[in-house]
């Protein structure tokens, strides 16, 4: 059974930035129903307050869904809601006319000042609410500066004081650009956060990569040179053994004592490509992740230990930071190395939702080269062939972690993992 507020937790912080800037948009709904609504229906008569409640749920409905469509249009999963911005101005319009014609026509009756206070907030929400289909700031200066010009132009048609009108066009000047602020600045914020977990993937594939071509270099280095000489004294060796002379025997043993000896050199390059120093991933483990922005907390000895054993946990700390910054949404990362009796344990645990690729989502990881990727099953290989087991899985208070058991002594307590 999931806990309360499971699917949060497991949200990435972009999903749960999105969440939280829809939410809020829909929150406005809300507060718009209470300020323009409640508040007046007490001031007017039982007629007045359907009609005023009709339009006020008319008006925050159609926010609602337009902020929905908009904020979709932002991330680029539908087109523009123009229909919807246009419906939207144009009931804005509508209810800000009818609230200040009905104020002028009953100039002094409490429910004049009730309605026109009401269709003010409606004014401001709404005109809050349509700049979030735009994109440029002229286009949101304009709908702000109409909105307001228009409500005092309308007053001075009605009949109302320049003083009133002036007043109408502060208020709304005031209270739609405030919205309107922060509307875009939500719509910023909202993108940027996309932007900087997209650059975030972007740097690890682009650290893989660098890898790669590091390796593939090494290798070319070694062995290009020695199967350039092979091709050569190869070709000599026929050349000679067509005009039966004893010399292209030699040239072959040459071949075979350089084909072994590029075995040799490639088993070198791949051999140091796998090893890892412990202390020197610790270290580089804490800079990336705190650059992700991610408090990583690291503490245990690694001083004396063995180097197999180094190399071994070097790989799961590699393996566990890849995947909290690949597949997590984690703010916290821990590390710690401890040596109990004639093992060293390393714990890797973070309370975001990664978890190392080919667990298949079970509490210990399911088997060895289940489905889900190769990243476990590599790990266990390698900590096979020093004694040690692997577990993976989420732990109380959602905390996934990692727990690799190595031995000190080759052969000394070996177990396996259920």
């Amino acid at each position: 059974m999931r806990r309360p507020g499971g699917w949060w937790r497991r949200k990435t912080t972009p999903a749960k930035v999105e969440t939280y800037t829809r939410w809020s948009f829909h929150f406005f709904g809300l507060i718009e129903v209470t300020v323009a609504g409640l508040t007046g229906f007490a001031q007017v008569d039982v007629e007045l307050a359907g009609v005023l409640c009709l339009a006020v749920v008319a008006h925050t409905a159609l926010c609602l869904v337009t902020a929905s469509q908009a904020l979709d249009w932002t991330r680029g999963r539908r087109a523009r809601p123009v229909r919807l911005l246009w419906a939207l101005g144009g009931l804005t319009a509508a209810l800000a006319a009818g609230a200040l014609a009905f104020a002028e026509f009953r100039p002094g009756e409490k429910a004049a000042t009730a309605v026109g206070s009401s269709f003010g907030v409606i004014v401001t929400f709404g005109v809050g609410i349509m700049t979030l289909g735009m994109d440029r700031r002229r286009q949101v200066a304009v709908l702000v500066c109409g909105f307001a010009l228009g409500s005092g132009a309308g007053a001075l048609l009605l009949g109302a004081p320049l003083a009133a009108a002036v007043v109408t066009v502060g208020t709304v000047l005031c209270g739609a650009g405030f919205l309107a602020f922060t509307s875009v600045f939500s719509v910023w914020l909202l993108n940027a956060v996309f932007e900087l977990d997209e650059a975030r993937e972007t740097r690890a594939r682009l650290a893989v990569a660098e890898e790669r071509l590091r390796f593939g270099r090494d290798l070319h280095d070694v062995i290009g040179r020695n199967l350039a000489v092979i091709a050569l004294k190869s070709e000599l060796a026929v050349q000679l053994t067509r005009r039966e002379r004893p010399e292209g025997v030699e040239q072959m043993i040459e071949v075979q004592r350089i084909a072994r000896e590029s075995q040799r050199e490639v088993r070198d390059v791949v051999r140091g490509y796998r090893e890892a120093d412990l202390e020197a991933e610790l270290t580089g483990a804490r800079g990336v992740l705190d650059a992700a922005g991610i408090a990583c907390e690291v503490s245990g000895e690694t001083a004396g230990l063995p180097a197999r054993v180094q190399s071994a946990l070097g790989w799961v700390v590699r393996e566990a930071t890849t995947n909290v910054l690949r597949h997590g949404a984690a703010e916290r990362c821990a590390v710690t190395v401890r040596t109990t009796g004639e093992r060293v344990v390393l714990t890797v645990e973070n309370d975001g939702a990664a978890q190392p690729s080919g667990t298949g989502g079970g509490a210990s990881g399911g088997a060895a080269g289940g489905r889900g990727g190769s990243g476990l099953a590599g790990l266990r290989e390698r900590l096979s062939a020093v004694d040690g087991t692997l577990e993976a899985g989420r732990a109380d208070g959602g905390v996934f972690r990692v727990v690799a058991r190595v031995p000190l002594r080759a052969g000394a307590g070996a177990e396996v993992t259920p």
